[in-house]
């Protein structure tokens, strides 16, 4: 395997890429040829087909995985390859061409899962089965796509990760405060970004910030969640969904409403959708441990917020990251044990029986055995 980051011009080489992008084009005489985007998970680059006619091409089409042989050059600034024909299946590991979540898809779709069992309304369990259970083009969707990359969880997969990690949110806040209509937040919660199977994944995947266009069909998912939902469906769910990214302040979107405007299940599932964001590497920033994310929300940082609502949210997630195992910045494995209300950047962990505050040279690096949360 030959990733892209390792190519260098006046190579000759054959390997397997996939086609993430095709179009047919014409050169100035009038010969047709084929303008492709190769990808790995190391990045993508300019590829040709310039006699797409030939005998010797094989058929092939966008998201098919093409054997490349041929010549490395430089074309204006960029290196270019030549494209021969089509990989047979089996002669390539999926995993090596995209940035892929490193959790178990199936494990974590097994999960999401029961937590749809959980909810007791018959009729939003069937809402949910419908899409999470019975549609297999929607899972399959679903289960493969990322949830925007110079957002967070850009790798195939992310979009379940993220799901997941909002809905455990959401149910540590039934938890902590059973007086919330646990399945009207589990139902928004799973449906809130399912939007954005509707984005495309060249998008969602750009190796590098999104132009202002191209930011703006990112932001027009929570407007896909609330259409691919049925209009029968419980308005406040569907609301839930299209408003996520409301702000209290008017500044959020996609309908720019403010204040009481923006329902309760919108606010639980916009701090949820924010803290989880935050806590996930992204493509330009690395992950933020929990702590320096809760501290955040204290202080107010992530503003148009549910001030009451980040309080209770905050208080629930201190509980629940206590005697949570953490990685140090010396290597070593720490128990939180405690989490100072008026510094919770700064928890004190037990390591090797030393019981310490964290502080600059001595900190929490991740929670152990979850890289980026």
């Amino acid at each position: 395997m030959r990733y892209i980051n390792t190519l260098h011009e006046g190579e000759t080489i054959r390997n397997v890429y996939l086609c993430k992008g095709k179009r047919s084009a014409e050169t100035r005489n009038g010969r047709p040829y084929d303008n492709l985007i190769l990808q790995d998970k190391t990045g993508t680059l300019d590829g040709k087909v310039w006699d797409p006619n030939s005998g010797g091409i094989a058929d092939y089409d966008e998201k098919d995985f093409i054997e490349v042989f041929g010549d490395v050059i430089n074309y204006n600034g960029n290196l270019q390859l030549n494209i021969r024909q089509k990989a047979q299946e089996g002669e390539y590991i999926a995993a090596d061409y995209m940035p892929t979540t490193e959790k178990s898809t199936d494990g974590m779709y097994e999960e999401l899962l029961g937590y749809i069992k959980k909810v007791e309304n018959q009729y939003l369990r069937q809402v949910l089965e419908y899409y999470f259970v019975k549609d297999e083009t929607f899972i399959r969707n679903f289960k493969g796509h990322s949830a925007a990359k110079t957002v967070h969880h850009g790798f195939a997969g992310g979009l379940l990760e993220h799901t997941l990690s909002v809905v455990k949110f959401c149910d540590y806040m039934v938890g902590a405060y059973p007086i919330l209509n646990k399945d009207l937040l589990f139902t928004a919660a799973i449906c809130h970004d399912i939007g954005k199977t509707k984005v495309p994944e060249e998008i969602l995947n750009a190796p590098r910030r999104l132009t202002e266009e191209e930011f703006e069909i990112i932001k027009a998912h929570p407007v896909y969640s609330y259409e691919l939902l049925w209009d029968n469906v419980d308005e406040d769910i569907r609301l839930a969904a299209r408003h996520h990214h409301e702000r209290l302040d008017g500044k959020g979107y996609p309908d720019q409403i403010a204040g009481d405007e923006i329902s309760l299940l919108a606010r639980i599932t916009a701090i949820s959708d924010v803290y989880d964001a935050m806590i996930s590497q992204r493509s330009y920033k690395e992950s933020m441990i929990p702590f320096d994310v809760l501290e955040k929300f204290k202080k107010g940082e992530f503003p148009g917020l549910d001030e009451r609502l980040v309080d209770l949210f905050v208080k629930n997630m201190v509980a629940n990251y206590r005697d949570v195992k953490v990685q140090m910045s010396d290597g070593r494995i720490g128990v939180v044990r405690y989490i100072p209300p008026n510094d919770l950047n700064h928890p004190i962990i037990n390591c090797n029986h030393d019981v310490s505050q964290t502080d600059d040279k001595w900190y929490c690096v991740c929670i152990a055995n979850q890289t980026g949360k």
